[in-house]
């Protein structure tokens, strides 16, 4: 039978939002945040010649250029502030949270609550910004080396570190802002609005390919068809789930006993969502945001990474299917699914698993399970980014096509719209209960009639 929370969800109704104040204020936020980011991408960083960046642009728009662009919404073929996007904050993320698990001082900060997470976010900046000056330096090098530049020298160096920095850190921000004040996840909405505003001019050049005789109108419909169902697999995956029984025992409060009651704990075939594949694909473009921009020019070390690395490569397609599996069971044990804690919430609730002791047995029966279901959660994260990537390097079809950005896109998607239901759920219990206590006010205002005798 349903709870009464399952039916008022069932029943919500999206006309709730207009009378959802604090919700429309949220999405306006978002809105507005994510506006200025769109403005941001179209600001260009001084020094740098716009036709030479145009025409090498347009002989990099597949490979890692192309990769490149995806993740900041075009905003490497414009050479815009926001060049370097949110990459490095992403790339810092990872480095904290490994260190977190094998460093004793930073495991021991995660473990002091908000004043733990705080120091550890302080860290995160720090690394972002070192990370971002390493990357700005070596574009700014990489861009002379390409003759991009109208005046290169120092200045020029020091003028595109800056404003690269800059770019980075205001966008670290603004992601902070919208997961704060907004709505969702403000870094994957980054993301998620730069890959979303190129799909119209991917769709324009994909379609031309096809009427130049390019791409055979078989092949644009098979693509087509494949996007779609690439869209209803990641939907399905993302709302599977594993229910483990849970029950509930007796208990007696005061003078009164409440009877045990059974309930069920969700886990999810990919709990960790997008991010693995955010984190494998920042990682992989670490090196290449470096070497982009020297074209055939690259030399030494660089020039072999990027030749081995390079898009659809066997070496990037081993690589990035290892980051996604490792990067599926790092993120969900240590952050989206901790074993130990929902085993010590259970425990605190008087909660059990059917023929599970409660404690460590709990425990190791949760790492168990979630340990197996990560096996067809890190698969399909695998398949999805990598079958579809395949094609593109092969085809040459845009990379708004391919299986991250769809991911990244659906998921997003889905994410904040949970997020909106589950805010328009909490405004609908808040007004059930102002109606139930101005009727308590009512009837106790209203004044008894006299007994009869």
């Amino acid at each position: 039978m349903a709870s009464a929370a399952e039916q008022m969800a069932a029943n919500l109704s999206w006309g709730a939002l207009g009378k959802a104040t604090e919700l429309r204020q949220r999405i306006f936020f978002t809105i507005g945040l994510l506006m200025v980011y769109r403005l941001g991408t179209y600001i260009p960083v001084p020094g740098i010649d716009a036709a030479a960046l145009r025409d090498f642009m347009t002989n990099a728009g597949q490979g890692l250029g192309g990769m490149l662009n995806l993740f900041t919404g075009g905003a490497v073929s414009r050479m815009g502030i926001f060049a370097l996007g949110i990459m490095p904050y992403i790339s810092a993320s990872i480095i904290v949270q490994l260190l977190s698990s094998m460093v004793p001082s930073l495991e021991q900060l995660k473990k002091e609550g908000e004043q733990g997470r705080r120091k550890i976010n302080q860290y995160t900046r720090y690394a972002t910004v070192a990370l971002a000056i390493f990357q700005a330096w070596g574009i700014s090098v990489s861009i002379e080396a390409g003759n991009l530049a109208h005046d290169p020298g120092l200045f020029f160096k020091l003028s595109c570190v800056i404003t690269l920095v800059g770019g980075t850190m205001f966008l670290m921000w603004l992601g902070e802002q919208i997961t704060a004040r907004g709505i969702g996840n403000g870094t994957s909405l980054i993301i998620f609005v730069g890959i979303v505003a190129e799909i119209p001019m991917a769709l324009a050049q994909f379609f031309e390919q096809g009427r130049s005789g390019q791409i055979s109108t078989p092949m644009i419909l098979g693509i087509l068809v494949m996007v779609v169902l690439v869209i209803a697999f990641v939907v399905f995956m993302e709302r599977a789930l594993r229910k483990i029984h849970i029950l509930y025992p007796k208990r007696q409060v005061g003078m009164k006993v409440y009877d045990g009651g059974s309930s069920h704990l969700p886990v999810k075939v990919n709990p960790a969502g997008v991010i693995p594949a955010i984190f494998a694909s920042s990682l992989l473009l670490l090196p290449s945001t470096v070497g982009t921009f020297t074209g055939s020019q690259g030399t030494g070390v660089m020039a072999t990474i990027l030749a081995y690395l390079g898009y659809g490569q066997p070496l990037h397609l081993v690589a990035m299917t290892a980051m996604i599996v490792f990067f599926a069971y790092f993120y969900t044990f240590n952050v989206a699914f901790k074993v130990e804690d929902v085993a010590d919430n259970l425990k605190n609730q008087s909660g059990s698993i059917p023929g599970i002791r409660p404690g460590k047995k709990t425990e190791e029966y949760l790492e168990y399970v979630v340990n197996r279901i990560l096996v067809l959660g890190a698969a399909y994260l695998a398949a999805v980014c990598l079958l579809p990537e395949i094609l593109i390097a092969n085809v040459g079809i845009p990379f708004y096509f391919g299986g991250t950005s769809v991911l990244i896109v659906v998921s997003v998607t889905m994410d904040t719209i949970n997020q909106i239901q589950s805010h328009l759920l909490a405004h609908q219990y808040e007004g059930l209960i102002e109606k139930s206590n101005l009727r308590g006010k009512k009837r106790t205002g209203a004044p008894r009639p006299p007994a009869r005798r």
